[in-house]
């Protein structure tokens, strides 16, 4: 075959040329359907693919063999096979995961995530919506308005969805009675008239039967507004991410040889050409774009969603977790912000506890240090607690151990929201929206001061130190650790006990013994060690602390090698059997609440730096043994 005949064997004809472009030029609304479970969110897309001739007569083929195996509508073909792909979710009838399906009509794109509707699954409700323009709301006629319909309409106005269609389904089983459809519509609306949505429509459909999903059902007369698929393709899309302020995520340093620095990653919004004025949103540093590198060659322009890696005139700092910015619209940069957070773990999220938080640029420890209300899913009051619990929603400030350069939510999804993973097991326990910066943070900065840690340290000899004793009431934490404070003490170290009891008769004499008073407790008593060890202090801390994550936070907050976790391993029947206090009898007749390990846990350390067995020695054979330990590694 000739090169001219190859070239016109292979090239697009102008008909396929034509349809491309038309497909590239039609807007895009990305929607999901939520509600509780059993309202139909995945027939309902399985009946808008199936009614928009979308799917493939092969896929038809598996549908009608898996309707006969797993599905629940009889003889029909069950459309919510199509897109709960999981075997779990077909034995069980749900929707567990997120699924997400792309179709067109001669209209506009779509892409839609089918959500489920279980309480438990809540955070896959929240990852389909933080994207979506627009939201489904699904409600089976016959049960109305129920708890998690409020709760996923709620979490839709929260991640700024504006537009929201009620789809009343199953109206086929209430013989389409115009009386329930009017009575849930007014229901529903009264209770989200203050959620801030642009548009509320509802629309009585039938999902199973294909009642009003793509086009005008004569079961429902009564009914004059339009089918659900003609409202999609009308319905108004807000402003694009490629209209927003330039924001450049960087996830990697390209340096591939000595020629070549380049910044990639994927730009979360915005458009940026060679010649623009970028800056480097943590350090103010300012460049030009030099350069649009990509797979195929440099480009003149690229805009949100693009994977580039962008090249800069300048030799500036750049690190992954930063962003480059436009220079007329930065992003604000704060180690303290106000946030809402959807809590998805069993594990209450506790205020004073570490997590981990991570943005779309970065990462960094961070703790709750207010937790201001719980929303009442029910009544959006306002309530006051102390905890929020698996599914809650509440609003609270954040610190971060390092400042985070973010957007308000409202201004960009993308730079504006966050996750946050417990320390211990890795685990996504939350995901935030950031409302704004506390300027009191920036307003505060460090005093230099010319008597550091070291020359303290340096002026007493020795090398300043915490020693953590943790373990159960009765244990013999304190017993060792004053004998530890004498003999160091007549050696001539400077040393200073922090003991739980007696901490509690003053700098945490308003704490309880909850959870979440016991979290607040240590954080406020690692804080104090920290400045102890800071004066060049040898720190005695004797407390249960039983918790692996304060204990974690505790170890962190100091320098490298200044945290020494001594576990006083005494078994729990030794500790009640001694009750030096009277308090494990009290706490077995009920009149002591939250003690430890009778009705709240002792987590015991995993790798504790040194591990004592008080069973197997006397008192005065365990100081000998965290002295030689402290000798050995040059601290005392």
């Amino acid at each position: 075959m000739d090169t001219d005949a190859a070239n016109t064997l292979f090239k697009p004809s102008r008909d396929l040329q034509s349809n491309l472009a038309h497909q590239e030029q039609k807007s895009l609304l990305r929607f999901l359907t939520c509600g509780s479970v059993d309202d139909g969110k995945s027939t309902l897309i399985g009946r808008l693919l199936y009614d928009t001739k979308l799917i493939f007569e092969d896929q038809l083929a598996a549908l009608e063999t898996d309707s006969r195996k797993h599905g629940t509508t009889g003889d029909d073909i069950d459309f919510a096979l199509l897109v709960d792909g999981l075997e779990a979710e077909r034995e069980q009838g749900i929707t567990i995961d997120v699924a997400y399906r792309f179709f067109a009509t001669a209209k506009r794109k779509f892409i839609v995530a089918d959500t489920p509707g279980h309480e438990q699954y809540t955070r896959n409700m929240a990852t389909g919506a933080s994207t979506a323009d627009l939201a489904i709301v699904l409600v089976d006629a016959r049960s109305g308005i129920l708890r998690q319909t409020r709760r996923h309409t709620f979490i839709a106005s929260l991640l700024g969805i504006s537009q929201i269609v009620l789809a009343i389904n199953k109206i086929d089983l209430v013989d389409y009675d115009q009386a329930v459809f009017d009575r849930i519509a007014a229901e529903y609306l009264d209770f989200a008239k203050d959620l801030d949505f642009a548009a509320i429509s509802p629309i009585p459909v039938s999902a199973r039967y294909g009642d009003n999903v793509t086009a005008h059902s004569h079961n429902i007369p009564w009914y004059g507004g339009p089918a659900l698929l003609d409202h999609l393709e009308n319905v108004p899309v807000g402003q694009t991410e490629a209209e927003r302020p330039f924001r450049f995520p960087v996830q990697y340093v390209n340096r591939p040889n000595l020629d070549f620095r380049g910044f990639s990653g994927t730009i979360a919004s915005g458009r940026v050409a060679p010649g623009d004025h970028v800056v480097v949103a943590k350090s103010g540093k300012s460049s030009r774009v030099a350069r649009i590198v990509t797979h195929g060659g440099d480009r003149e322009t690229a805009v949100a969603g693009d994977a580039v890696t962008i090249v800069l005139e300048d030799e500036i700092e750049v690190s992954r977790g930063n962003m480059l910015v436009s220079p007329g619209a930065r992003p604000d940069v704060a180690d303290q912000f106000a946030a809402d957070i959807v809590w998805f773990d069993d594990q209450p999220l506790l205020p004073g506890r570490t997590y981990i938080l991570r943005t779309e640029t970065d990462q960094t420890s961070a703790s709750i240090t207010s937790l201001k209300y719980r929303i009442n899913i029910n009544s959006f009051a306002h309530e006051a607690v102390k905890s929020l619990g698996l599914n809650e929603i509440g609003s609270c400030n954040i610190s971060t151990q390092q400042p985070i350069a973010f957007d308000a939510y409202a201004d960009n999804r993308s730079t504006g929201a966050f996750i946050l993973i417990d320390r211990i097991s890795n685990r996504t326990v939350g995901a935030g929206l950031i409302r704004h910066a506390l300027r009191r943070a920036a307003n505060v900065h460090l005093q230099a001061l010319d008597i550091d840690k070291a020359a303290r340290a340096e002026m007493k000899h020795q090398k300043p130190v915490v020693l953590w004793f943790t373990g159960l009431s009765g244990s013999g934490k304190s017993t060792v650790a004053n004998l530890l404070e004498k003999k160091l003490h007549f050696q001539g170290r400077h040393t200073y006990i922090l003991d739980g009891d007696n901490v509690r008769h003053g700098l945490n004499r308003d704490l309880g013994f909850t959870e979440e008073d016991r979290v607040e407790n240590i954080r406020r008593v690692a804080e104090t060690a920290k400045l102890m060890v800071d004066a060049g202090l040898i720190v005695l801390v004797s407390f249960i602390s039983p918790f692996r994550a304060e204990r974690r936070m505790a170890r962190e907050m100091m320098g490298e090698g200044e945290f020494v976790e001594i576990f006083i391993d005494t078994p729990f029947e030794e500790c009640a059997g001694r009750d030096p206090k009277g308090l494990y009898a009290k706490a077995a007749r009920g009149e002591i609440k939250n003690f430890t390990g009778v009705d709240s846990p002792y987590e015991q350390p995993e790798n504790a730096d040194i591990h004592l067995r008080t069973l197997e020695n006397q008192p005065e054979d365990l100081v000998d043994e965290i002295e030689a330990w402290l000798n050995d590694r040059g601290i005392a």
